[in-house]
């Protein structure tokens, strides 16, 4: 654990107790703050209480004694209207921040020969296998890697920090919109495409609780920006104008003058004064699919800034074991193939998988995000049959209506099944995917409870049937 710095003997309200909430508030108690936990949900609340906390109803307290207002991320700042506790906080001139700001401010307020070097992670997609594969780079090259934040565990329940640790950190644009005084010295910005869009007041908010992740850095840091997608490269080519830190662009799929980039499978280094084959992603069996490309790039380009050497880099490409709930093989029955690819949580991410595979039968729905699946039309010949869940099932089923042939399977237990029986019906090779291009929260409380439902589907139908290989 870390215990915040910047609070001591204050008191700070503290809303919202899932992982973020509470893992704050045990830090914050551990750095002698005062703290005043509520969250609306009876469940949560409950607890809290048994660990020891002390809960106080915010909604009937006076604001002007608290410090701060530590809001967990999944609670809307600003859209669609800020949350009672917001309005209450502004409303007193109570700051309202987050866990990733708290670490920040305890960083800045230890010793500069003490601090940890910070990388920080953000993009629409694959910030998770990006975050999990540089930490991997990391720890196989010696480096005391310590990974959280949207991914594992919360920030501020990392071991406490030390001047030989690397804090690899994966930031949600939530929690990008409640930090201001973070100075990453890598911050990788992978890409954007539309997302949270009712969260952040439309595409240009949600930009700007990206390139958040940019914020104080200077001269020593380094930024490494995807810039397939014309978003980023208009904010790679702001910040170059701006000249103030090293900036590696990082492209999956055209060669460069100057950063990392991959054709055709290999990942070049041309960050030096010549362009060098440094790895063939072929070979790496963590990475599959053409859309881990940018990943492997951003995850060599920032350890390269780290000092790590471009052999050790490449070695831990080729070597890490991959991300559940990515692109994951949970198991195979016969010849029929399953897939987790719960974690694309929208359209942008489903298309990385679809792209992968030839022919599938797919695992699909949830709670839908703006757009549908509308921008996946182009891959809906290679459905063999569709299997609908979820909140969206029936609007998806109008969308396939004509273009790909599907069913509404209601649960992910039902669709698992039906795809198994229609894939070895079939009788040849098979692919079942789940990539829901859609949020969980209709069903489950996140993408990884949805993804463990499917392999313990997957492993179901094995024991009913025969062992997986």
């Amino acid at each position: 654990m870390i215990p915040v710095k910047g609070f001591e003997g204050k008191r700070v309200a503290v809303f919202g107790l899932a992982r973020t909430g509470l893992t704050a508030a045990r830090a914050l108690v551990a750095g002698g703050v005062e703290v005043a936990l509520w969250d609306d949900n009876e469940k949560t609340r409950a607890a809290a209480s048994r660990e020891g906390f002390t809960l106080v109803d915010l909604s009937a307290v006076d604001w002007t004694g608290f410090a701060a207002l530590v809001l967990s991320p999944g609670i809307p700042l600003t859209h669609p209207e800020p949350h009672w506790t917001v309005v209450k906080a502004r409303a007193a001139g109570v700051e309202v921040l987050g866990d990733i700001e708290l670490l920040a401010r305890t960083i800045n307020a230890t010793p500069e020969h003490k601090r940890p070097k910070v990388v920080v992670i953000t993009g629409t997609n694959g910030k998770s296998t990006t975050t999990a594969l540089l930490g991997h780079i990391l720890t196989a090259a010696g480096r005391d890697a310590k990974v959280g934040g949207n991914i594992g565990l919360g920030v501020l329940g990392l071991d406490d920090m030390h001047a030989g640790a690397v804090y690899v950190i994966e930031a949600s644009s939530y929690q990008l919109d409640l930090t201001s005084s973070l100075k990453a010295d890598v911050s990788v910005l992978l890409n954007i495409t539309p997302d949270h869009l009712d969260r952040h007041g439309g595409m240009e908010g949600y930009i700007a609780a990206k390139k958040r992740i940019l914020l104080n850095q200077g001269k020593g840091d380094t930024a490494v920006i995807g810039v397939d997608d014309p978003i980023c490269q208009r904010i790679c080519t702001e910040i170059t104008a701006a000249n103030k830190r090293t900036i590696w662009p990082i492209s999956s799929g055209r060669a460069m003058g100057r950063g990392v980039y991959v054709l055709s499978g290999v990942l070049y280094d041309a960050t030096g004064d010549r362009v060098v084959e440094v790895a063939d992603l072929l070979r790496a069996q963590g990475l599959p699919g053409r859309h881990n490309w940018q990943n492997a790039a951003a995850a060599y380009a920032a350890a390269r800034a780290l000092g790590i050497s471009m052999e050790d880099a490449a070695a831990g490409l080729i070597t890490f074991p991959g991300l559940a709930h990515r692109m994951e093989t949970v198991g195979q029955i016969g010849q029929v193939k399953f897939i987790n690819d719960s974690k694309a949580t929208n359209a942008d991410a489903a298309r990385q998988a679809m792209a992968t595979y030839p022919k599938f039968y797919w695992i699909a729905g949830g709670r839908a995000k703006e757009g549908g699946i509308d921008s996946l039309a182009e891959f809906f010949p290679k459905i063999a049959k569709a299997y609908l869940v979820g909140e969206a099932a029936q609007d998806f089923a109008k969308k396939l209506e004509g273009r790909a042939p599907a069913v509404i399977s209601g649960t992910i237990e039902m669709a698992a099944q039906q795809a198994f029986a229609d894939a070895r019906a079939a009788g040849d090779e098979a692919v079942i995917l789940l990539s829901p291009a859609c949020a969980s929260f209709d069903q489950f409380p996140d993408f990884e409870a949805r993804g463990d439902l499917f392999r313990a589907a997957v492993r179901e139908l094995a024991l009913a049937k025969e062992p997986i290989p």
